[in-house]
């Protein structure tokens, strides 16, 4: 009997592997980061066929470390970043270009053009989504556009789009050689392609971005049949069984299926979802409506939420870009050598402002620096950074409902942070919890695999394994609380409106 679900977790930064037992607890990871790559400002690629390479080795690893065979494996669950867009060569498995990422704003000129003709909001009611450089759609028609011959290879049916979710799955079972050209709903939900009432390609969406439906996966369920694993021979034969979006997957992993329940990942960006259960549910404080999953031929599950592009992200930029720490983890110990910011905030607009403002023309700002200020106290104002930029979404989130958050669970990497946690519960005024496994991205895909195979019965077997590991109680003074937002809020409204004219030429966004 097979005694293990194994998570793929393709991340914008890194592809894992990750083992789960029956009781929903990890056991061996294999995990390789991936370049990130930046042409120029305002754009962000990754290697598609590295991604795939990475995919194959950490698969193969997992197994081969834990000395299992394919006999021990249930099934595979996929969750991946999303909207990132991928388009390749369907005979020769070849990516035509470098994978655009969800982070990616070059094409934000057609999007402001398509904002001045039909406004921001002209496929909310279809998609859910607000005009944006982030969604797939625009990604997908600028690959045809500035490739060559890319538009007529597409036409003859020759090529093939997939966020990485479909490239994985294709490349899993087989590539050129018979690969399923798939996606579950909660994917599709995030191209700005998709109706969420039909679940279904809109026509009239193809025909915005004229692109053909020949290049686009079939939708299927989260949790149901995505074929059998080929590549790599150690998993030959295990049933890929289950696709989520990784903030879907989170959700799922928290044991958050019906409406009401919530959670907040804390990942390269960060991102809080509310379940609204089978009703289609429009926002009107800056959300977008997304899938939350489907499972086999149930009604859809839909979810509200607030999407933040930079948190960990800006951690990582802080070792990579500006070398003030040498390993993210150190900026916990960094920022805890000072008792505060030092009077300076940190906006990380870096991909512009998305929920609740939805501000493209932003920009990363840092303000209120002196010649106090240290590498110590804009570590801490990153951080901070994260936890503002939660709060506004769930600003958010009580606009919408009429009601406030009893408390907020949370998970990802930067939730090992106590300190972050803290800061998180004070500025929100409720308690933040932390559960026993926080890396339920990758928990989800597994329990999404294991339902579709029998592996777990049913939600309520997955509800009881949930376990709390940390509960923060907020301890600011609310006029302490107050002061620190009111000043965050003054930091955003610095960051608005840089993007003019000049400042597109300057860093390359125009046509």
């Amino acid at each position: 009997m097979a005694d293990y679900v194994i998570a793929l977790d393709q991340g914008t930064t890194s592809t894992r592997a990750m083992l789960f037992d029956r009781s929903g607890v990890p056991g061996r990871t294999a995990q390789l980061e991936h370049a990130q790559i930046f042409p120029r400002a305002g754009r962000v690629e990754h290697d598609a066929a590295e991604i795939w390479a990475h995919t194959a080795r950490v698969l193969e690893e997992v197994v081969q470390d834990a000395g299992l065979a394919a006999s021990d494996i249930a099934a595979v669950g996929v969750t991946n970043q999303r909207e990132t867009a991928i388009v390749w060569d369907r005979r020769t498995g070849e990516p035509v270009h470098n994978a655009l990422v969800w982070q990616d704003t070059r094409t934000q000129p057609r999007i402001d053009r398509l904002i001045r003709a039909r406004g921001v909001s002209a496929f909310v009611e279809t998609t859910g989504l607000p005009l944006a450089t982030y969604f797939s759609a625009s990604k997908i028609a600028w690959i045809l556009d500035h490739v060559d011959g890319a538009r007529e290879a597409a036409a003859r049916g020759d090529l093939l789009f997939g966020t990485p979710d479909t490239w994985v799955v294709w490349n899993l079972t087989g590539g050129p050689d018979g690969g399923l050209h798939v996606t579950d709903v909660t994917n599709a939900s995030r191209t700005l392609l998709m109706d969420l009432r039909t679940l279904d390609w809109a026509e009239e969406l193809l025909e915005v971005w004229d692109i053909p439906r020949a290049m686009l996966p079939e939708i299927r369920s989260s949790i149901g049949d995505f074929g059998q694993v080929r590549t790599p021979s150690v998993l030959a034969g295990v049933p890929i069984a289950g696709i989520l979006g990784d903030q879907q997957a989170a959700t799922f992993g928290q044991t958050a299926f019906e409406a009401g329940e919530s959670k907040n990942t804390y990942g390269t960006g960060n991102f809080l979802l509310v379940g609204t259960g089978t009703e289609i549910v429009r926002s009107r404080a800056g959300l977008i409506t997304t899938v939350a999953y489907r499972r086999g031929d149930e009604p859809a599950r839909y979810a509200l939420e607030g999407s933040i592009a930079v948190t960990g992200s800006l951690v990582q930029w802080l070792r990579d870009n500006l070398g003030i720490i040498s390993r993210s983890e150190e900026v916990e110990t960094l920022a805890a050598s000072v008792d505060d910011n030092g009077g300076a905030y940190f906006v990380p607009a870096f991909s512009g402002l998305f929920a609740p403002y939805w501000r493209p023309d932003a920009r990363g700002t840092l303000v209120g620096l002196t010649r106090y200020v240290t590498k110590a106290h804009i570590a801490k104002a990153a951080l901070e950074a994260t936890a503002f930029q939660t709060r506004d979404v769930i600003e958010a989130v009580v606009a919408d409902a009429g009601r406030t958050l009893d408390e907020l669970r949370v998970d990802g990497g930067m939730t090992r942070n106590d300190a972050l946690l803290q800061f998180q519960a004070d500025i929100l005024g409720i308690p933040v919890v932390r559960p026993a496994v926080v890396e339920t991205t990758a928990l989800g895909a597994a329990y999404a695999a294991g339902l579709s195979v029998g592996f777990w019965k049913d939600l309520d077997e997955l509800r009881g394994q949930w376990r709390e590991d940390a509960r923060f109680e907020p301890q600011m003074a609310q006029d302490e609380r107050a002061r620190r937002y009111r000043l965050w809020k003054k930091a955003v409204s610095k960051s608005i409106d840089w993007l003019d004219d000049d400042a597109r030429i300057l860093m390359g966004t125009t046509d």
